[in-house]
């Protein structure tokens, strides 16, 4: 902790955070949603986190999927970045609807790295148009310099995820995009929905490139997906879920059976959870 201590800067964070896409570990980010969950991360001995959308979102009360406003989110990831002492890369989903406007905020936040996603969410069903999604992470390429923070730009496809064309068109969709964000300035591509051990594999060789693969059920462990080559494994909402499962099952104990086993299992000690948020 020492060492995070005196890191103070975001250029030296920024640069941490690129570093750490080249190092000898596979980068695993933990996705926060909340000042308690990020403090939980770095006391743990993660080197980096990220943040939710969704979780970020789903705690504010919007639905995932761009629903938030811009500054509700960058607000939310402000009071993230400030509170930890260790390098905050955001979930952006899209960019919002100025990403001039959403890059300066994310500097402004403290965070030194984003996700930039293509999906479309104008009303228009599918991706953004690639040329467009390249206009996107070069001006966040572009601005970020400008303002003083190479910012690590996680240009994510959702070729997979949304399951664009035939499934035999996917792994070539998925190259030219991640390849036309890597021309404009990505520092890793972000390809979720791909679960299988060989496609990955594929995906790394054809890429030569530092690749982020989302942690889902049946995903390679952290170690195979080194073998592998991935340079960066996140695990998006699923932290976040898991912690809405909990709560639904100590409810449903509570309301059903009055009891409280759910409850006190695992929990946290009160003055430990104090501890935590102490400065």
């Amino acid at each position: 902790m020492d060492i995070m201590q005196a890191m103070t800067t975001q250029t030296e964070k920024a640069e941490l955070l690129r570093r750490l896409h080249h190092g000898p570990d596979i980068l695993v980010l933990p996705n926060a949603w909340d000042c308690a969950s990020a403090r939980i991360f770095e006391r743990t001995g993660f080197p980096a986190i990220a943040t939710t959308s969704a979780g970020l979102a789903n705690s504010l009360g919007y639905p995932d999927g761009q629903r938030i406003p811009r500054e509700e989110m960058l607000a939310a990831v402000k009071r993230i970045a400030d509170c930890v002492h260790v390098p905050v890369t955001a979930d952006l989903e899209a960019g919002y609807e100025d990403i001039a406007k959403t890059t300066a905020g994310l500097v402004d936040s403290g965070a030194v790295g984003l996700n930039l996603e293509d999906a479309d969410y104008a009303g228009n069903a599918g991706l953004i148009e690639i040329g467009r999604q390249v206009q996107k992470v070069a001006a966040v390429r572009r601005i970020g310099d400008e303002l003083g923070v190479k910012l690590v730009i996680n240009a994510r496809t959702d070729v997979y995820l949304a399951q664009i064309g035939e499934p035999e068109s996917r792994f070539g969709r998925t190259c030219d995009r991640a390849r036309a964000y890597i021309e404009a300035g990505a520092d890793c591509v972000f390809i979720p929905g791909v679960s299988d051990e060989e496609l990955i594999g594929r995906l790394v060789q054809a890429l030569k490139f530092p690749i982020n693969i989302l942690a889902v059920a049946g995903t390679p462990s952290v170690h195979r997906l080194k073998e592998l080559g991935v340079a960066r494994v996140s695990v998006g909402s699923g932290i976040m879920r898991a912690t809405m499962g909990l709560t639904r099952q100590i409810a449903q104990e509570l309301r059903t059976q009055g009891t409280y086993n759910k409850m006190v299992e695992g929990a946290i000690p009160y003055a430990e959870a104090n501890r935590v948020l102490e400065s």
